[in-house]
């Protein structure tokens, strides 16, 4: 599996002096290089991960978010006991997307697999930028996923400020 840091790093859980720099120059951060550390210890035991590439890392509350390079996503999907499998072993929820994704697909990613209407740009007064998602249906109670965690990881990898609604048909 590549990884934000190098093989020998992620193996070892020790910077070497170059990972280490991108490290203190905040090119990396802490999430990387312990998500990198413990998925090269997972593509030990599936060996579908060894063909990914993590590109960033996020901890965001006590939840990981990855991002992987386009087209893992999709190996992943395929292959759904991995993202269990994943979610057991690092004892946290997990959110996939992908790095060079759309902003819209990333969306799509996060909500998987509820479906989204639409997705709009809105521009308020002030000159900020707000995005709204329409979601097919109405909320209800087993919904399957937390809203306000989707807007925070939103917010926190791609900056964008979400607005989430639902629509009957």
């Amino acid at each position: 599996m590549k990884t934000p840091i190098c093989s020998f790093c992620a193996k070892t859980g020790i910077l070497c002096p170059k990972c280490e720099a991108k490290f203190r120059g905040g090119h990396i951060s802490k999430a990387d290089v312990e998500l990198s550390v413990q998925l090269t210890k997972l593509a030990e035991k599936f060996p579908e991960l060894d063909k990914m590439t993590l590109i960033r890392a996020f901890d965001i509350e006590g939840e990981y978010v990855l991002v992987l390079k386009g087209g893992d996503l999709a190996r992943l999907r395929r292959e759904s006991q991995i993202m269990k499998k994943i979610e057991s072993e690092l004892q946290r929820k997990v959110w996939f997307i992908e790095g060079e994704a759309s902003d819209r697909k990333m969306l799509e990613d996060l909500f998987h697999p509820v479906r989204i209407l639409t997705v709009n740009t809105v521009w308020l007064p002030d000159g900020s930028k707000l995005t709204k998602a329409i979601i097919l249906g109405r909320k209800t109670e087993r919904f399957p996923l937390d809203i306000e965690q989707v807007k925070k990881v939103v917010k926190e990898v791609r900056g964008i400020d979400l607005l989430v609604e639902f629509e009957r048909l």
